[in-house]
């Protein structure tokens, strides 16, 4: 292991994790913030009219007889 330190510097190379792993939190956090289900700023957001247009059929009513 020792000789792995030899070739990088020490200090460049917790420099470099520490900004990878900071932009990959970011990341993570704004991917979830653009979801329905995981944005805990505005909270979930309102159904839309497309899906109360997807909505099921109602139930068949029999005909009445004359």
């Amino acid at each position: 292991m020792w000789r792995i330190w030899r070739l990088y510097d020490p200090l460049r190379a917790m420099v470099v994790q520490g900004v990878f792993l900071f932009g990959l939190a970011a990341m993570i956090h704004l991917i979830l913030l653009s979801t329905n289900k995981f944005n805990w700023l505005d909270g979930p957001k309102k159904a839309t009219a497309a899906a109360a247009q997807n909505a099921p059929m109602p139930a068949a009513t029999p005909a009445a007889k004359s």
